[in-house]
């Protein structure tokens, strides 16, 4: 049975007004899309065989403001440091969509199933491949405009896309390695100017036909891939179905961020990372709400406040690290006059940070917490005790526990593994693999439960608290960064022999990178101040500059296991004990 049809009957058996949720968290009654969709992902309904978020959300949304059953709202909000701005509807958001979709299909020469990688900055081109790609059966493969050519060259071959989308300022990087991409057909750029050898999106938009057929997506079908960092080896590729991102933000999106169709909501997070997936698409179109997004081409703490205060965002979401630099400016002078909820997740958040923008804002920060590889797994809502320092509780449909070197659940209060049961149903806002590896998947799970990586506790009334990362892992304000990596980067240059790579504490950014060095025999009388800038400048070069370490320090060896493997929770717990 189709997704509509299962739609309208699942509204026909509804009461007037529909209330599903509980009683503590009830406002108005919600749209009859958003109530089956929120059912779905509360495990009270199946999820439908077929489902595809542009046609059976997006498109959904358009027809009920041409009917009349929504009042015509803005669904997408740009702005440009500036002051430029683009505003689309629901219906003119599928109007542009499916001329996308045809430039994909026709100039581009894709079909279903195959992948296409974009490295963007946020601008609205972005959102228009995202549905344009759901709209086709094409895999989208975001990546951050900061990637580097050997991070767009292991990306192309590890993914064998067939297209890559990207601005100017990437273009050369691209060519650089084009010839080592093999599976590489099709270069798209966005811009006003032309290149040899790419296609312009631009001037391929303006002919493209505004008629195209959705394709009929089965739920299990993938949707989306996403490159995430591992604390050994290149990072691996998480994969995710149409259902699995497409309905799983239905009810956080409701409960945690809050949104209603009347929501203008502004998320920060770069194109690149999965949080502009979960917080600038698919948890406010899913419940109707308008996407809001400001260009910020760098994080500006001024131009942060100064378009809170502008413009009627109802709802805003940044890193922790983000929200630290904002209370330490000078809030008092902003005035947030549509302002109402506020959430944050990517990396813990300080208590303090949390009273600090409360007292000055008069509200509340909502912390959540989750991974690429689910949806979200922990959530304070409105309407529930927050716990300070405690990320929430377990989000729906997940049952989450705190688990052993075994899978037990242990009791309250024991340090353990945060995870995710997914035996012997399996979640369907669970990562479908881990693409291309097996082992990986597999090593992911112990007994019934998905293993996070991170270790916590949670008390006797569900709420749980992050403790740390039980792999080697740097979260540096929001950006997940692998040692591998950076060390992979260090080692090409001469002056260094071995390296490790750990995370150092930082009052600002939570952790950054440290590099612990051993030089090679002719650099040992090198300035080290000179050296080390030499080397960050390096990093900066090779691999995304985000990834850069910090700190360095040079070392005559590095602790290692008899087997000789680098012992970097041996560097990491002394730097941390510095605190």
């Amino acid at each position: 049975m189709s997704t509509m049809k299962t739609l309208l009957r699942f509204c026909r058996k509804l009461p007037s007004p529909c209330l599903l949720l509980p009683r503590q968290a009830q406002r108005s009654a919600p749209s009859p899309i958003i109530s089956y969709y929120e059912a779905v992902n509360r495990g009270e309904l199946a999820v439908p065989e077929y489902f595809n978020f542009a046609s059976d959300v997006l498109d959904q949304w358009a027809q009920m403001e041409k009917d009349g059953a929504k009042p015509q709202s803005t669904a997408f909000w740009w702005v440009s440091d500036q002051k430029e701005e683009v505003k689309w509807s629901f219906e003119e958001l599928g109007v542009l969509s499916r001329k996308a979709a045809n430039l994909l299909r026709g100039p581009c020469g894709l079909q279903r199933g195959d992948r296409i990688i974009t490295a963007l900055p946020r601008i609205p081109e972005w959102w228009l491949l995202n549905v344009a790609c759901m709209r086709t059966g094409i895999v989208l493969i975001p990546g951050t405009s900061q990637l580097t050519a050997k991070d767009l060259s292991y990306r192309l071959q590890a993914s064998k896309a067939k297209c890559i989308v990207v601005t100017d300022s990437l273009a050369p990087a691209v060519d650089s390695v084009v010839s080592e991409c093999h599976s590489l057909k099709t270069k798209l750029l966005v811009s006003k100017g032309s290149r040899e050898g790419w296609l312009n999106f631009k001037d391929l938009f303006q002919s493209a036909p505004a008629e195209h057929d959705c394709v009929k997506t089965k739920s299990g079908e993938p949707m989306l891939i996403y490159f995430t960092s591992g604390s050994t080896g290149a990072p691996k590729m998480v994969e995710h179905s149409h259902s699995s991102y497409g309905i799983g933000f239905a009810a956080s999106g409701r409960h945690w961020i809050n949104l209603t169709p009347s929501s203008i909501f502004w998320n920060t997070s770069d194109t690149g990372w999965v949080k502009s997936a979960w917080s600038s698409v698919f948890a406010p179109w899913i419940n109707g709400a308008c996407v809001f997004v400001h260009h910020l081409p760098q994080f500006e703490p001024s131009v942060i406040l100064n378009t809170l205060s502008r413009y009627p965002i109802t709802t805003f979401c940044t890193a922790p690290t983000a929200y630290c630099m904002l209370v330490q400016h000078d809030i008092d002078s902003y005035r947030f006059k549509s302002l109402q909820h506020c959430v944050t997740g990517g990396e813990p958040l300080n208590p303090e940070v949390r009273n600090h923008w409360k007292a000055k804002t008069g509200l509340e920060i909502y912390e959540g917490y989750g991974q690429t590889e689910m949806v979200a797994i922990c959530t304070n809502v409105k309407g529930v005790k927050i716990k300070s320092g405690s990320m929430g509780k377990a989000s729906p449909p997940y049952n989450v526990q705190v688990v052993d070197d075994q899978g037990n659940i242990l009791p309250p209060g024991e340090e353990g593994d945060i995870a995710v049961q997914i035996h012997p149903k399996r979640p369907f806002c669970c990562f479908s693999q881990y693409l291309d590896n097996p082992e990986k998947t597999a090593a992911s799970e112990r007994g019934s439960f998905y293993i996070t990586g991170d270790r916590g506790i949670m008390d006797e009334e569900g709420y749980f608290w992050f403790l740390g990362r039980s792999d080697d892992i740097i979260n540096s304000a929001g950006y997940r960064i692998g040692p591998f990596e950076v060390e992979s980067a260090l080692i090409e240059h001469p002056a260094v022999a071995e390296s490790a790579v750990v995370s150092s504490p930082d009052p600002i950014r939570g952790e950054v990178v440290k590099a612990f060095v051993v030089l090679s025999h002719a650099f040992l009388s090198h300035d080290p101040e000179k050296l080390t800038r030499e080397l960050q400048d390096h990093v900066k070069r090779v691999t995304a500059p985000y990834k850069y370490p910090r700190k360095v320090e040079f070392v005559k060896e590095l602790p290692k296991t008899i087997a000789g493997k680098i012992q970097r929770n041996i560097l990491r717990i002394k730097e941390w004990r510095k605190v």
